[in-house]
């Protein structure tokens, strides 16, 4: 941390919030990563339209992550976009499934997304107390991880409601039940 912050702030406090948005930045990081190697290993039928489906949001989770880091520069901190930055920050396994059908991808992939929302959502509840700047780009975020979770649901899900996955909690498990 350098010697200032934002005006208003603390240093304690901007140090803080530079904290939570630097695992926040190794989260969009790694999900943007991640959503390319599902958009080079889906196969099947629609894969184009899933192939499609995933750059608009490869670009949008590399712009967050911009975003982010470049708000971790204005609270006075120094952004680390490594993978070994990744790595030291996470707290999820590595994605897991390899070349596979559309299905299973999008069943893990949602519970990628889920991990994500509820770990963002964490962070929007801690940020009401300190930055509110910082909470609204987090909450317009989520607003869009959401979307696109409902997006790739949109594609798992029944006529009646149900999830081709529903009560898997990793992703071979979700790829496995999708699958079939």
């Amino acid at each position: 941390m350098t010697a200032f912050t934002i005006p208003g702030l603390s240093d304690k406090e901007g140090a803080e919030v530079a904290e939570l948005l630097q695992k926040q930045l190794s989260t969009y990081n790694d999900l943007h990563l991640t959503l390319k190697h599902v958009h080079w290993n889906v196969v099947g039928p629609n894969f184009i339209g899933v192939h499609e489906m995933i750059d608009p949001q490869v670009e949008l989770v590399r712009g967050y992550a911009d975003e982010v880091a470049e708000r971790i520069a204005t609270l006075g901190g120094s952004p680390k976009g490594t993978p070994g930055a990744i790595i030291k920050d996470r707290t999820w396994d590595d994605y897991s499934v390899g070349r596979d059908n559309v299905q299973a991808h999008l069943a893990a992939v949602d519970l990628v997304y889920t991990g994500i929302i509820e770990d963002t959502r964490k962070v929007i509840q801690r940020l009401d107390d300190i930055d509110l700047v910082s909470q609204d780009m987090l909450i317009g975020h989520s607003a869009e991880l959401e979307k696109f979770q409902w997006f790739v649901r949109a594609h798992l899900e029944s006529s009646g409601g149900e999830l081709a996955h529903a009560g898997q909690d990793t992703e071979k498990g979700a790829a496995s039940s999708a699958r079939q």
